[in-house]
């Protein structure tokens, strides 16, 4: 009889594991701003693709004159980071798009402005 509960919780895990697998490879990566990478005018790259929650983006730049904070539909409009924001500036950051709207934008003095931002609607 142990033997039996073994192998029963033996292909529980294997169909848990095998899931995960599935959900991992549903998972897209965009490189944000293709070829150009994250920089000016990057509001209407998100045009025409269509993302889902667990999605990566990876946002390529320079890290001396640029940086990627994720706000809220009010700091995206008004292209202002809350105080408590996560600024990224690593040149080569990864962020995973959760379920609903996600905003990003560049928090250097005029560059969300000049469209340094992106909102992103992850299914």
């Amino acid at each position: 009889m142990a033997q039996g509960r073994c192998s029963a919780m033996a292909a529980t895990v294997l169909l848990c594991l095998l899931s995960l697998h599935i959900e991992s490879a549903r998972s897209a990566t965009f490189t944000v701003g293709g070829n150009s990478g994250w920089t000016f005018n990057a509001a209407g790259w998100t045009k025409g693709k269509r993302f889902r929650a667990g999605d990566t983006l990876v946002f390529n730049y320079n890290p001396s004159i640029h940086n990627v904070v994720a706000v809220n539909r009010a700091g995206y409009g008004a292209c202002k980071a809350p105080k408590a924001a996560k600024v990224l500036s690593s040149g080569k950051d990864q962020i995973k798009l959760r379920k609903g709207q996600n905003y990003f934008i560049c928090n250097y003095i005029g560059h969300c402005q000049a469209g340094m931002k992106i909102a992103v609607v992850a299914a």
